[in-house]
């Protein structure tokens, strides 16, 4: 049973409807050809800024005639070069790679400068790059050392292939050989060697590090934990008929991870100690571990398994005491992705740490020695979104915020400079409009980047001591993109499960939108607890912001219907409470918000048509979402098209998955199965899948498959031989995956039962 509305809309909805035309080819082909029409549409659009290192040199990419260009600027001169040869770097990569890349496209949206001022670096296809200046070689980079499945398990097929670690007053060595820890003296000689290395319990080569005064060094010592491997098979490779099987360290949910313990060495009395692990008896991970500038102590932060507690853990040099300098708990989760901590000139005396104890993302000033909490510094009810910059010497903060201006978008990021005392909060972006700050390395100038979905990028140079605006980079013009048709997303904004919190989202319309007639409603979900997801700033074509969310919204839309974006409760920036409707219920994706969000635009705006169900799609977690919505909340949605979808979490990676669901793994996990529930199918479903997703266990969609084949469930299965987790959306076959997607919202949710048109009818 669909959603009901009133007999006379009803009456005007079929009316309506009974004319809706089936697309033709040429619809299609001019809906899927709308990214490569108008990407290229728009000129001096301005990205965030990078500065050069200890210079007042910044750089940034901004779009011209045919793609992009990276401009070099200096804060006095004002002078503009490029920041590189595109062509040289172009031809480079052409060569490397083998693909055919123009200097107006590279494939990269940011670089960093190497220290040599010779080369760049960058990252493509999610690989890091690194190509010389001059055009003379591009080269992909390999990780050194240990590859790490999920960061929480070491490969142990692979052993680091390291060089002994010298001391800084270069009298010392530290190595692993033979699986064993040696400690070696300016001649040569083995000072200390350990006996009890083994494959059960290594020691990490890539994890010494020296104490500043070269008295003592630490290493960790490892257990390792399940090497879960997954295993695909490659069944059209480019180069032989055969297939070929590949294999993964993927950990998942409930797996073991490795278990890490520090191991201090005193270089005088030539002794190790392993550290007593009463503090951090239960870890997902160890981060940060690092010396203190005094060299009086090292420091830690250790990740407990559940995501429910974290701790700052000091150890003393002298003593090998650990010390739980700070101690967060949490009955839900801690977002460790999220953590910040910050030790006051390096020295540990005093500690900035980013905290959600009071309901919202806020910073905390502590006494590094006693551990007490010497002063809140920011508060309200809003969140800190993130640490820009620290000034020590001055003791202040700079850092980007949301929510604290009233009447406008609480997603809006903002930034600001606060004191550790809490005093004099200032803020130094004042349009309203989402903002990217960057800063020089002396805190002199910034260069702020800010826009709306329908205000396109202004930079603008600032002095950042009293916020004084320098110069404008550049004056957008987006004037052919509007003459092509572009029209900017509308927000709405509706009261969720509470009665309360307003919930966001945005409307894009089809190109020929007539208030007049009715439109299905398709609603593209991404429900991911890690972020918030709807467009706040202008680029409506490439990866930023998630433009490519809005150009393929646009495009779905111009074949006849209307497609929204909803941050629900759930997802992320908002308070704690906000949050916490995840925790150990990702099956909730924020739905009973978004029902009511669809239902009052349905209230509005007579063309919002919901009366026979809504559509839905969505990628990885996404397509997660949009089963579960056809599973879970039939009554509602009606049409769903779910890319590599984590249709069950404990398919998963762990360390996205225990996150939010917790560990161990328990029945919530079950109860938030798609896969589990897909015998409650009602609706038309397509699943699409990359063969070769190395972020989302393939094998999780062919478990829904099984599972709707023991119910005799119908349903539409898209496998794509080679695909990856991004197979239709930035790699692959592109633009046949969207027109199947394209074709089975039309022939699903537009109320016709004639086929539309088909790619193997003749034209």
């Amino acid at each position: 049973m669909k959603v009901s509305i009133g007999v006379s809309a009803m009456l005007m909805q079929l009316c309506c409807m009974s004319a809706w035309a089936m697309p033709e080819k040429a619809e299609y082909d001019a809906a899927l050809d709308l990214r490569d029409n108008w990407q290229y549409l728009t000129r001096d659009l301005v990205f965030p800024a990078q500065w050069v290192t200890n210079s007042h040199d910044f750089y940034y990419r901004k779009t011209v005639a045919g793609g992009f260009t990276f401009v070099r600027e200096n804060v006095e001169s004002g002078e503009q070069t490029q920041a590189f040869d595109q062509a040289k770097i172009a031809t480079a990569l052409t060569t490397a790679a083998g693909e055919n890349i123009q200097p107006l496209q590279l494939p990269f949206d940011a670089f960093t400068y190497a220290s040599d001022g010779l080369s760049i670096s960058f990252y493509w296809h999610y690989e890091p790059w690194s190509c010389q200046l001059d055009g003379s070689s591009c080269e992909q980079q390999s990780y050194p050392g240990w590859p790490k499945g999920d960061d929480t398990v070491r490969d142990l097929r692979y052993q680091p292939d390291t060089s002994a670690i010298s001391s800084p007053d270069g009298q010392w060595q530290a190595q692993v050989k033979e699986g064993q820890l040696e400690l070696i003296n300016a001649q040569g000689e083995v000072a200390y060697r350990s006996e009890d290395g083994s494959i059960e319990q290594f020691y990490d080569p890539e994890s010494i590090q020296w104490a500043p005064d070269s008295g003592h060094f630490i290493i960790l010592k490892v257990t390792p934990g399940t090497q879960r491997m997954v295993t695909r098979v490659l069944s059209s490779p480019a180069d032989q008929l055969q297939p070929k099987v590949i294999e993964q360290l993927y950990p998942k949910p409930g797996d073991k991870v490795d278990i890490e313990r520090p191991v201090l060495v005193d270089v005088a009395t030539a002794k190790a100690v392993v550290i007593d692990n009463s503090l951090f008896a239960s870890p997902y991970q160890l981060t940060g571990l690092h010396w203190r500038e005094d060299s009086q102590s090292f420091a830690f932060t250790y990740t407990e398994r559940g995501h429910q507690r974290a701790r700052v853990i000091a150890v003393d040099a002298t003593t090998a005491l650990a010390q739980a300098v700070i101690d967060e708990q949490s009955n839900t989760f801690i977002y460790q992705w999220r953590g910040f901590l910050h030790e006051v000139k390096g020295q540990g005396d005093e500690l900035i740490w980013l905290s959600e104890r009071d309901g919202w993302a806020h910073l905390y000033l502590y006494d590094g020695k006693s551990g007490q909490l010497k002063n809140q510094i920011t508060k309200g009810n809003w969140p800190v979104r993130e640490v820009a910059r620290i000034d020590d010497e001055k003791r202040q903060i700079w850092f980007a915020a949301s929510g604290m201006n009233l009447n406008e978008d609480p997603y809006f990021v903002h930034y600001y400079r606060i004191n550790f005392d809490g005093s004099d909060l200032t803020e130094i972006t004042q349009t309203k409009a989402n903002h990217q700050v960057s800063f020089s390395d002396d805190l002199a100038f910034f260069v702020d980047v800010y826009s709306r979905v329908d205000l396109p990028n202004v930079a603008e140079l600032r002095r950042s001591s009293d916020g004084k605006l320098m110069r404008k980079l550049a004056q957008p013009d987006i004037s052919l993109l509007t003459a092509a048709g572009f029209k900017a997303p509308e927000s709405f904004v509706a009261k969720g499960r509470d009665g309360k919190t307003d919930i966001w989202g945005l409307i894009v319309k089809p190109k020929d939108f007539d208030p007049s007639k009715t439109y299905p409603v398709i609603e593209n979900i991404y429900a991911g607890p890690h972020d918030s997801f709807v467009p706040k700033s202008f680029w409506p074509f490439g990866y930023h912001s998630g433009g490519d969310k809005v150009i393929g919204m646009q495009s779905m839309a111009d074949l006849g219907f209307i497609l929204v974006q909803i941050d629900g409760m759930g997802t992320a920036n908002r308070s704690k409470a906000f949050h916490d409707v995840a925790w150990k219920n990702l099956g909730d994706s924020g739905f009973p918000d978004r029902i009511l969000w669809h239902q009052a635009a349905a209230k509005q705006f007579p063309w919002y048509d919901i009366s026979k169900g809504v559509g839905i799609y969505g990628a990885s977690a996404g397509g997660q979402s949009t089963l579960g919505a056809l599973v879970f909340h039939p009554e509602f949605y009606s049409v769903g098209v779910a890319f590599n979808g984590c249709y069950d979490n404990r398919m998963d990676k762990m360390s996205w998955n225990e996150q939010w669901m917790g560990y161990p793994v328990d029945q919530s996990y079950i109860d938030a199965s798609g896969m589990e529930h897909a015998d409650q199918l009602q609706g038309d479903l397509l699943l699409i899948v990359g063969e070769q997703d190395s972020n989302v266990d393939p094998a999780s969609s062919m478990q829904v498959v099984d599972k709707l084949i023991h119910a005799d469930k119908d349903f539409d299965l898209l496998v794509v031989p080679g695909g990856e987790h991004s197979v239709g959306r930035s790699s692959g076959p592109i633009r046949y995956v969207q027109r199947r997607q394209m074709q089975f919202f039309v022939e699903h949710l537009s109320g016709q039962n004639t086929p539309s048109w088909n790619a193997n009818s003749k034209q």
